[in-house]
């Protein structure tokens, strides 16, 4: 249902946003605006971040956070959100996944190729989720803080689209460095 996972700058830039589509008419809305932030994750990650070198994906200019960082966040989070919604614990792998999210490092491949599963993952677990059932109430973290399965559900696209404008801006500056301005 996300569109393809190559899907080119070019062909991103000339569609609406997904939103705006008038696409996953059979979905309940709540579930609909999640699958429609992560395809937009999908197809911005293309857009802004598909055209990093290795290097550049790992820069930290003005010691921000690098491009890797927040697509691997992106990629672990929504599965740590999807697991509290499904009414389960982080597994040690989770916990441990968590920990390596700023150290790692790995080629663009790699990280985009992360995030693509992650997405197509969290599509099919977001699609299983009983729609009369969204307010049923669930836990998060240590301190099992309350919220419910619409909760996380909507914390997934918002948290992720953060991160994305994150990862975008530190993108635009890396793009400046080396002189890129019409990507900037």
């Amino acid at each position: 249902m996300l569109s393809p996972k190559g899907a080119t700058m070019s062909n991103d830039a000339q569609l609406p946003e997904p939103w705006l589509r008038g696409t996953l008419k059979n979905v309940s809305p709540v579930v609909r605006a999640v699958l429609h932030a992560l395809e937009l994750v999908r197809e911005d990650t293309s857009r802004f971040c598909g055209e990093l070198t290795d290097a550049e994906l790992h820069a930290r200019p003005f010691e921000l956070a690098p491009v890797a960082f927040h697509l691997r966040h992106i990629a672990r989070s929504i599965d740590r959100l999807l697991t509290y919604a499904e009414g389960r614990t982080l597994s040690e792998e989770q916990l441990a996944a968590l920990k390596s999210e700023l150290g790692s490092v790995s080629t663009r491949g790699e990280v985009i190729s992360e995030l693509e599963r992650a997405l197509a993952d969290a599509e099919s677990r977001i699609l299983a989720f009983d729609v009369t059932k969204l307010d049923e109430i669930k836990t998060v973290g240590r301190r099992q803080l309350p919220t419910t399965v619409a909760g996380l559900l909507v914390h997934v696209a918002d948290h992720s689209q953060r991160h994305l404008g994150q990862a975008i801006t530190t993108a635009k500056v890396v793009a400046a460095q080396r002189g890129d301005h019409k990507n900037a």
